[in-house]
């Protein structure tokens, strides 16, 4: 069935959706991007999204597009006409198409292009690798220094994948300056002792709004949570891994460049943290 898609203000078959080649994202990677999950035909954690994408806007001087105040309408009617029940709502806002290559940017009159677009993915709260957790090895980091902000530049990340799926693993963890920044698409932790600890928020980081939703769940229930950076050596030796994100949400990690985590078997935080997330989520879907 072909998808009903969004751009600059229409509503088109995938087949009919068109962007310019002079759009700074394709010329320059000039553009920042969001994803919502969806679970129950409800969107999770919407206005978290909504509020980093203004802020990504805001941090590289993209003028807010003119359907900025309408994207929650947007994304429940895209939900709704591709009948998507569980998946994904990819929004991308871009600094637009001036007509012609140039590294200045445009002048402000120019408009932003906004794409959007579904993808169902049945049973993503019941991934099985959140059963049986991944395995995942370690790689320099050496992205741009503003991971704060959710640009498209994604080469890297996608490099990083690759290079994990060569070694035999899922998914590879950015170190810098010997400690772990996050990983190629997910915000990392390690438990140890009780303790959650994960990598305290600046440029070096995405703010993750999964992580964001995850740790104050875990402080409600009484779980103590540590930020600050940790190494490859600690996450090696600790008790439990795992990593979250929009789409895989909390997901369990049993192993470190080929040494097991935890016994190489999925912990009981982990576990709960996801079970947590995924009731809570539910509840508060719009």
């Amino acid at each position: 069935m072909t998808r009903t898609v969004y751009v600059n203000g229409e509503y088109l078959p995938e087949t009919e959706a068109k962007v310019s080649i002079f759009d700074r994202a394709f010329l320059m990677a000039d553009g920042v991007y969001e994803v919502t999950s969806v679970l129950d035909g409800k969107l999770i954690d919407f206005d978290g999204h909504r509020a980093r994408l203004e802020r990504s806007l805001n941090e590289l001087d993209i003028p807010k597009p003119p359907e900025f105040d309408d994207l929650l309408d947007i994304h429940r009617n895209l939900v709704a006409e591709n009948g998507v029940e569980e998946g994904m709502v990819y929004l991308q806002v871009t600094r637009g198409a001036p007509g012609d290559r140039d590294f200045v940017f445009p002048s402000k009159e120019t408009r932003p292009t906004v794409v959007l677009f579904t993808q169902n993915k049945p049973g993503l709260a019941d991934n099985p690798q959140a059963k049986v957790g991944i395995k995942v090895i370690s790689i320099e980091d050496i992205r741009w220094g503003r991971r704060d902000i959710k640009t498209v530049q994604l080469l890297y990340p996608s490099m990083g994948k690759m290079m994990a799926k060569k070694a035999g693993c899922d998914d590879a963890w950015l170190v810098e300056d010997g400690f772990v920044t996050e990983g190629t698409s997910n915000n990392t932790y390690i438990v140890k002792d009780g303790k959650i600890i994960t990598r305290n928020l600046s440029n070096d980081i995405l703010h993750g709004i999964t992580r964001a939703a995850v740790l104050k769940f875990a402080r409600e229930a009484q779980m103590e949570v540590v930020e600050r950076p940790f190494t490859i050596a600690e996450a090696k030796e600790a008790d439990e891994a795992f990593f979250t994100s929009a789409s895989a949400f909390v997901m369990p990690v049993i192993e470190i460049d080929g040494a097991a985590v935890g016994g190489g078997k999925v912990g009981k935080v982990a576990t709960r943290l996801r079970e947590i997330y995924l009731d809570e989520s539910r509840k508060a879907g719009i």
